[in-house]
């Protein structure tokens, strides 16, 4: 890849993260959901343009001509199919019409627990974090959910969560962060691969619980120069970078 289309932190997340998603899939997201957006809005652009979105605002298919400043921004009503409100979202994860959503937590652990809730205890907590807004149901009633953490550490890699926001015990989940791709189950944490800039060291001095590596640890591929070119002309105010790493 030329200098001239070197991916950011940022943008591989982003790359990575629309790379989960499939052409013709039905894809959905909630409320803070920025990376989300913009990872929909690119693999629409490039090798998913038949996808079906539907936006917590309450559209179905809005346009996503850039990244707006707030997941609930109104603007991204413009260019709807039709109105989708949050009743009939969750009926459709229900019937299992729902293929992926991304979703972030506060903590995640080997097991692919996530906690949105609080630190402490439910009955004792001593901060609260944003909540769970629906995901506990929803993540174990869509085909794929992807957990994303933009900036890992071992304050939300942990080796147990302090309160199970969501859980999905049946199955093992993707994880997506800043330093690399894992997956997470009942069996632990697996890394698939490693970001270029980050090495085997780094991502087990930044994860709170054991990591199992393969003897020849994969690099995450770069995006190509079509998918960096979707990136930045759809986030040009570049709010990814404020999201991701640091």
């Amino acid at each position: 890849m030329s200098a001239e289309v070197s991916p950011t932190r940022a943008e591989l997340l982003v790359a990575c993260m629309a790379a989960e998603i499939e052409d013709g899939a039905v894809v959905a997201t909630g409320v803070a959901s920025p990376l989300a957006i913009l990872a929909i809005a690119v693999a629409r652009a490039t090798h998913a343009p038949h996808l079906t979105y539907i936006a917590c605002v309450g559209a179905l298919d809005p346009e996503l001509r850039e990244l707006l400043p707030s997941s609930e921004d109104l603007g991204y009503l413009e260019g709807r199919s039709a109105d989708v409100s949050i009743p009939e979202l969750f009926d459709h994860a229900r019937r299992g019409r729902i293929d992926t959503v991304f979703f972030g937590a506060a903590e995640v652990d080997s097991a692919g627990q996530t906690n949105m809730t609080a630190s402490g205890s439910l009955s004792r907590p001593r901060s609260k974090f944003p909540g769970v807004a629906g995901a506990a149901t929803l993540r174990q009633w869509v085909r794929r959910p992807v957990l994303v953490v933009p900036r890992q550490s071992r304050r939300n890699l942990v080796p147990e969560v302090q309160v199970a926001t969501t859980r999905d015990a049946g199955r093992p989940v993707r994880l997506l962060s800043d330093l690399g791709t894992f997956e997470l189950g009942p069996a632990g944490a697996r890394v698939l691969s490693r970001h270029p800039w980050a090495t085997a060291e780094v991502l087990e001095e930044r994860t709170g619980f054991p990591l199992t590596l393969p003897p020849a640890l994969p690099v995450t591929p770069l995006p190509d120069a079509r998918t960096v070119a979707a990136i930045r002309a759809l986030d040009p105010r570049n709010l990814r970078d404020a999201l991701v790493g640091g």
